[in-house]
């Protein structure tokens, strides 16, 4: 049936679409993707998805192969950031439900510092919200980021989130915990960051 809600979600937990910008390609990582990604999630800032410090091969083996499985179940989904002329993973972005129905979840982003001030975040961040606000149907996207990273709350403000307040001491980093900062944003304030992101299954 067209348009029927239950195909969209069976879709996206079989398979997660390819979505393509200018800049960016995103897809899912696989394990021929190990190496790149165990060197982005290595740089001292980097976001880690719930592995645990020292990056290790075998956890960020473990973050691949997990995240195929939440998104199977339909909890998760993971995207490599790939700059497309050159084929080089340059980031990493995990969208987390917060409720059964996939109404509220949280994003993590991590670029590489040289894809830093490119673009390349406000580029793979539509088409990530696009994604979550058109396909899978999400109202609210919420999102943590260290209140020392002043690059990455200006990129969230350009995006138009909303900050909502500092979550105090709530992440571990380098021994020391760290203030963060929850940024928000509704589908019904997205407006102009709206892209396409027309199924291009691979």
């Amino acid at each position: 049936m067209a348009g029927d809600p239950s195909v969209i979600v069976s879709t996206w937990r079989n398979e997660l679409p390819v979505l393509a910008g200018r800049i960016v390609t995103l897809r899912e990582p696989t394990a021929q993707d190990l190496e790149p990604l165990i060197n982005l999630l290595s740089v001292r800032d980097a976001t880690r998805f719930g592995i645990d410090e020292p990056v290790s091969d075998v956890g960020v083996q473990e973050l691949i192969e997990r995240a195929a499985r939440e998104r199977a179940a339909g909890a998760s989904f993971t995207y490599a950031i790939v700059l497309t002329a050159a084929r080089a993973i340059v980031g990493l972005a995990q969208v987390r439900q917060l409720d059964p129905a996939f109404e509220a979840a949280d994003w993590e982003m991590t670029l590489a510092p040289s894809a830093r001030g490119t673009g390349i975040f406000l580029e793979a961040a539509r088409l990530i919200g696009s994604f979550t606000f058109g396909t899978i149907g999400t109202h609210r996207l919420e999102a943590r980021v260290l209140l020392r990273n002043g690059r990455a709350n200006g990129a969230m403000r350009k995006l138009g989130a909303v900050e909502e307040g500092v979550l105090r001491r709530s992440v571990r980093r380098d021994g020391d915990y760290c203030d963060q900062v929850l940024w928000s944003l509704l589908k019904e304030d997205w407006g102009e960051h709206w892209v396409s992101t027309a199924p291009r299954v691979h």
